[in-house]
């Protein structure tokens, strides 16, 4: 008789779950299906270009500057291999996760054809969790807490940044809100993990200033 009631409840709590990861999935289609027609053809071309990683080049080679100017020359080093890590991690995770859960992107949902404004140069198949959003926002909190103390509005400016990426796959129709909420959490973690670590590791290595 209990592990009939046992039965029953497990069953009770699957359904729900069922149904508020239903109403979770509306919810994040809904939001897509209104931020993406914010958009209009006075901008397309602006947020195609953002979304481009290529674009942003000349603000990551200024943010290596400010490394430069702010850590010295071997801590400068060892923060480029920390960022070449974090990017690779946040790659890899992502590449698992949309393997592992493969959600179809919005571009590729016969549904939602006639709902978006679809601009984007190409679709590929899965999409959660948005690896622009992860590796944006791993970027940005890394890189900016380390310039924090020196250069406060940067690293706002780079969070910003972040966020607008972000945005930009949603305004060209290939990822939901939630893929980017999930992707600016994950990299955000990871980011903070390794700006934990890097003091530890300058320590160890005693790497002084120079």
């Amino acid at each position: 008789m209990l592990h009939k009631i046992t039965q029953i409840k497990s069953s009770y709590l699957q359904y729900k779950l069922v149904i508020m990861l239903k109403r979770i999935s509306e919810l994040d289609t809904e939001l897509l299906i209104f931020l993406n027609n914010l958009g209009t053809t006075t901008w397309d071309t602006f947020w195609l270009t953002y979304t481009e990683k290529i674009t942003h080049i000349p603000l990551m080679l200024i943010a290596l500057v400010l490394l430069f100017k702010v850590l010295g020359k071997k801590k400068f080093f060892l923060s480029l291999l920390f960022i070449a890590v974090m990017v690779t991690f946040t790659d890899q995770l992502t590449n698992l996760a949309k393997d592992g859960f493969q959600r179809p992107r919005p571009c590729k949902v016969p549904e939602l054809e006639e709902s978006l404004r679809y601009i984007a140069k190409y679709c590929s198949r899965f999409g959660f969790f948005s690896g622009h959003s992860s590796n944006s926002m791993a970027l940005a909190v890394f890189i900016g807490s380390l310039l924090k103390p020196k250069y406060p509005k940067f690293f706002i400016f780079l969070i910003i940044w972040a966020f607008g990426m972000g945005y930009s796959r949603v305004y060209i129709g290939v990822h939901y809100p939630g893929d980017l909420l999930v992707g600016f959490s994950v990299g955000t973690l990871v980011a903070l993990l390794l700006y934990k670590l890097f003091p530890v590791v300058v320590s160890k290595l005693k790497l002084s200033d120079d």
